[in-house]
């Protein structure tokens, strides 16, 4: 995103779309060597999978569309309305994004903090800041959608800050 803010060109954009949609699958990699170490029930598992899979699918179609569709109309100067461009507020394809990563990546990351019953202080730490993460997740996705747009930003406190937090302990924890 970084790239994009400094350079403004279309290049650096689909650069910073196709990280999006490839962050996805990572983000559920991770989940799942999450779910393994503290040892989440094989049915949350599933559950997990199948959120951080529909997250994948609505970032995936969202940012594919904006780059492959959208972002070509504009280019033949064709007005498209902003409630069908990426980085507007209300947009489908802004909707799409915040389901994916407020919605339902608050809930994988819920489904990987339960059950909270470990004795294990370092697997309890995890699914506490997991819980958390869950929280700013869907906080951010209820917030951004129906009250305050930029009540959105606490959602990616969740998937992106507290991700590097749990891979952090994670990575301590495992020397």
């Amino acid at each position: 995103m970084g790239l994009f803010l400094v350079t403004k060109t279309e290049t650096s954009l689909t650069i910073w779309e196709l990280m999006t949609v490839i962050s996805g699958p990572v983000v559920l990699i991770v989940l799942i060597a999450f779910a393994e170490t503290v040892a989440t029930p094989p049915n949350y598992q599933k559950a997990m999978i199948a959120f951080m899979s529909c997250a994948c699918a609505l970032t995936g179609a969202a940012h594919i569309i904006n780059i492959t569709v959208t972002r070509a109309l504009i280019r033949e100067g064709i007005n498209v309305p902003s409630y069908l461009q990426i980085g507007c507020w209300p947009s489908v394809e802004m909707a799409a994004d915040y389901l994916a990563w407020g919605f339902f990546t608050g809930l994988a990351f819920l489904c990987v903090s339960l059950p909270f019953n470990s004795t294990d202080r370092a697997k309890q730490r995890i699914k506490l800041i997991s819980l958390l993460c869950s929280v700013l997740c869907i906080t951010g996705f209820i917030g951004g959608t129906f009250i305050n747009e930029n009540l959105w930003y606490i959602a990616p406190m969740g998937y992106g800050i507290g991700l590097l937090i749990l891979c952090v302990l994670m990575f301590r924890d495992s020397e």
